[in-house]
């Protein structure tokens, strides 16, 4: 048994995250990466490491996570997302129940946050968080974030939904946290819950290989309500959506049949 193997192997009893269902070379790039920094000479030792150091077993979780450092990202795709609440086929439900997955350190759900509230009250909808890295949701529920974060915001959304901490650093105000509730979710293992109108998943299934990316597909069209839409990453694509029973309405979106 190679080395990689054998640590995809102990990772997944003990964690029960499959690393196998991750592109092998990416992985094994990042993976020898991390062990080297921390000293290991290769994988076997490395988690024996992991297996014997919770902090080091933390490290790992939170490195094998892409972490999002922006606001709005991708500015374009918000704008079409806009138009489909504000005019589009989000506009006539009474209440939007939305899902961010894979939502990182927060940016993306308090966008969706931000996004709403322009358009409707908060009663009419809700947002869930999910995330594998226990640390990052930590981080997200904080909400503090740098000024580099906040770069495609204008000044008077900073100024009404952020307060300056010290300077440069910036915290989200309690009535878009309010919003927003965070849980931990792996979305290669774990069952979704059901009915979203919007669920919003960026650039997460680069990282798959092509078993996992069809899986996930699957579990998330299930997921959506009729009429529901699917927000994915730019550099991602369906290139078969109705075999998920969905069709393309703009590019990076998918509406449930």
């Amino acid at each position: 048994m190679s080395d990689y193997a054998y640590f995809i192997d102990k990772i997944r009893k003990k964690t029960g995250i499959n690393l196998s269902l991750y592109k092998e070379q990416q992985m094994k790039r990042r993976l020898e990466a991390l062990s080297g920094r921390h000293g290991f000479q290769d994988l076997k030792s490395f988690y024996t490491g992991i297996d014997r150091d919770d902090q080091l077993l933390e490290q790992f979780l939170s490195h094998m996570t892409i972490n999002v450092s922006e606001f709005f990202r991708n500015e374009s795709q918000w704008k079409v997302l806009e138009k489909l609440i504000v005019s589009g086929p989000l506009q006539d439900r009474a209440k939007l129940k939305v899902w961010s997955a894979a939502c990182s350190s927060g940016e993306e759900p308090y966008s969706l946050g931000i996004l709403l509230s322009e358009h409707r009250d908060p009663g009419t909808f809700s947002i869930t968080a999910t995330d594998l890295d226990k640390s990052i949701l930590q981080q997200a529920k904080q909400g503090i974030y740098p000024a580099s974060a906040l770069k495609k915001l204008e000044k008077a959304t900073i100024q009404e939904h952020f307060q300056e901490k010290s300077p440069g650093v910036y915290q989200i105000n309690d009535p878009i946290k309010r919003l927003i509730n965070f849980r931990q979710s792996d979305l290669l293992k774990d069952r979704f819950q059901r009915n979203f109108d919007l669920i919003v998943c960026r650039n997460v299934m680069i990282y798959f290989n092509e078993e996992a990316k069809h899986t996930l597909l699957n579990k998330l069209s299930q997921s959506l309500a009729k009429g529901g839409v699917l927000f994915i990453g730019s550099t991602e694509q369906i290139f078969n959506p109705s075999q998920y029973g969905l069709e393309t309405i703009s590019s990076f979106f998918y509406q449930k049949k």
